[in-house]
């Protein structure tokens, strides 16, 4: 398999647009509530934080398109209506949230200046970025990543041979399930698809052909799922490692603490830097994927496309104003509605045409609407009319009742559309 330094510099690119603010507050904290079992909840959040961003990165690869591609076999109204959803979560909640995580553990102990004056730099220089988005992969893929992992291999390196407690029991009822749903905050399904085509349209920028595309996305998301891998393991680790001490009740309380713990009294520092590039990154791929979906509605209007990473970069200044926990609980509902549909788009584009035909899409996005809406309207407050649906359908206790519905309608589609066709 042949690599040349374009794989890997899109590799590093892929690898910290999808590397933000939850991917690095939320892992230790998982680890530090499953403590002897963290492996389990790593098979978990490897499921909805590693897997299906990959998949959806291996989608874009072949499809060679926009998000309007990845749901056009449901119907193009639905495509429309899908990718317009997920720029406004994504751009109404991850991006801001970058921008909060850096005020909080990077800006927040060592300078006297607001939220609002760091959102400002913070949004303005993103923009910068976005609005010179041709130069962009190479700058994130050449110098920021590799600072990041750096720096990330540092602090579990070092924590890896530190003193610690015995490990205490999880305190999770269902551990695997409760890291599929932890990935969900990571938004990095939604990113797969986001940044995915970010990255198709880079690479156009470089004049390669799709063939050649093709091959560097589909390696440079292998190597970018390792290093998440590698990552995220790490990290649910050490959170483990530090179960059995003192009580810890916030996410990024904990990380600040392993920083401390690995680097000593310069940890926390490093750890503003970390987080400060990490987020940043997160930001610039949100911003111009957004700005390139309207760009494309708007018949690949230049003007749409800066109006909307200035409109961007302003909704990341006011929604940042909001802190790191605030923005998490307003995410979860948004979560629960479009991660299902999200996750089973990713795995159709990813699976031969010949097992997804327009019939199999449009069932198995209608199946998981359907079975997906109790655990939707639970997380709006209605728990309690939807526990009776909720234990009803099988995994819906644990809001995965979409599931297997959605299995079924996969196989059952396929299967009535085989015998059709020898039928006839």
């Amino acid at each position: 398999m042949r690599m040349t330094k374009q794989t890997f510099i899109t590799a590093f690119a892929l690898f910290s647009l999808f590397f933000g603010a939850g991917n690095l507050i939320l892992p230790p904290f998982l680890g530090y509530n499953a403590g002897s079992s963290w492996w389990l909840v790593l098979l978990g959040f490897i499921v909805s934080a590693v897997v299906i961003p990959i998949l959806a990165i291996y989608g874009h690869a072949r499809l060679q398109g926009t998000m309007l591609d990845f749901a056009k076999k449901v119907s193009p109204l639905f495509a429309l209506l899908y990718g317009i959803i997920v720029y406004a979560i994504s751009i109404a909640l991850p991006a801001p949230r970058t921008a909060s995580v850096t005020y909080e553990m990077a800006i927040q102990p060592y300078f006297d200046i607001s939220s609002l004056t760091l959102s400002s730099l913070y949004f303005i220089l993103v923009l910068v970025f976005v609005l010179n988005r041709s130069k962009m992969m190479d700058i994130v893929g050449k110098y920021l990543t590799p600072a990041i992992l750096i720096i990330l291999a540092i602090v579990i390196g070092v924590g890896l041979f530190g003193e610690y407690e015995p490990m205490r029991a999880s305190i999770f009822d269902n551990t695997i399930t409760s890291g599929i749903l932890e990935g969900y905050q990571t938004f990095d399904a939604i990113g797969g698809v986001v940044v995915g085509g970010v990255i198709v349209i880079s690479l156009g920028f470089k004049n390669s052909t799709p063939t050649e595309n093709k091959r560097i996305i589909t390696q440079g998301g292998i190597i970018a799922g390792l290093g998440l891998l590698f990552i995220y393991g790490g990290l649910i680790y050490l959170g483990a490692l530090r179960s059995g001490g003192a009580e810890v009740t916030d996410r990024t309380a904990l990380l600040s603490m392993l920083s401390v713990d690995t680097l000593g009294a310069v940890g926390s520092r490093v750890l503003a830097v970390l987080v400060s590039l990490a987020c940043f990154t997160t930001a610039v791929g949100i911003v111009t994927g957004t700005s390139d979906f309207v760009k494309g509605i708007f018949n690949n209007s230049q003007l749409a496309y800066n109006i909307t990473a200035v409109l961007g970069c302003v909704l990341g200044v006011v929604m940042g104003q909001l802190d790191v926990m605030s923005i998490i609980a307003v995410a979860v509902p948004a979560l629960m509605f479009i991660y299902p549909i999200t996750i089973v788009l990713i795995i159709l584009n990813a699976l031969p045409d010949k097992w997804t035909t327009v019939l199999v899409f449009r069932s198995v996005v209608i199946a998981t609407i359907l079975f997906s809406a109790p655990d939707f309207w639970a997380s709006l407050g209605f728990s309690e009319q939807m526990k009776g649906i909720q234990e009803f359908i099988p995994l819906g206790t644990v809001s995965l009742g979409w599931l297997l519905p959605a299995v079924i309608t996969l196989i059952a589609v396929n299967v009535f559309t085989l015998s059709r066709k020898r039928t006839t």
